[in-house]
C-alpha cells in the first residue's frame, strides 16, 4: 500500500521558515515526479512547487518562486519543500503528491496528473 507522509508543518511568523517533508513507503519513489500541492481555506487545492524524478527539473508556481525550494534524496524516498520569507497568504494545508506515471519528462501542475497523495500538514503563518 502507498503510502505518503507529511511532516514539518506549524506556525510561524511573517518573514519566518519551514521546513517540510514528505516521506514514502510502498512505491518506488525515484521513479516519479512529486509535488507539492496546498489548500487554503474557501480555496481550490492548487500547484506550489514540483520535482522530476531525477531531481533535475523543478516547477514553481508564480506565487512561491524565489522562496521556496523543492528538493529530494531519492536514497531516503523523501522530498523536501524549503520554505523561506513566509507571508500570511501562504497559511494553508500542504498536500505531497506523487505523479501516476513512472519517469515523466516534465513536472505537472495539474492535480489530475497525481494518483498519490498524503494526509497534509497545516502550515500557518502569522502576520
Amino acid at each position: 500500500q502507498v503510502q505518503l507522509v507529511e511532516s514539518g508543518g506549524g506556525l510561524v511568523q511573517t518573514g519566518g521558515s519551514l521546513r517540510l517533508s514528505c516521506a514514502a513507503s510502498g512505491i518506488t519513489f525515484r521513479k516519479y515526479a512529486v509535488a507539492w500541492f496546498r489548500q487554503a481555506p474557501g480555496k481550490e487545492r492548487e500547484f506550489a512547487a514540483g520535482i522530476k524524478w531525477s531531481g533535475e527539473g523543478t516547477a514553481y508556481a508564480d506565487s512561491v518562486k524565489g522562496r521556496f525550494t523543492i528538493s529530494r534524496d531519492n536514497t531516503k524516498n523523501t522530498v523536501d519543500l524549503q520554505m523561506n520569507s513566509l507571508k500570511h497568504e501562504d497559511t494553508a494545508v500542504y498536500y505531497c503528491a506523487a505523479d501516476g506515471v513512472v519517469y515523466r519528462s516534465v513536472v505537472h501542475t495539474a492535480r489530475s496528473e497525481y494518483d498519490y497523495w498524503g494526509q497534509g500538514t497545516q502550515v500557518t503563518v502569522s502576520s
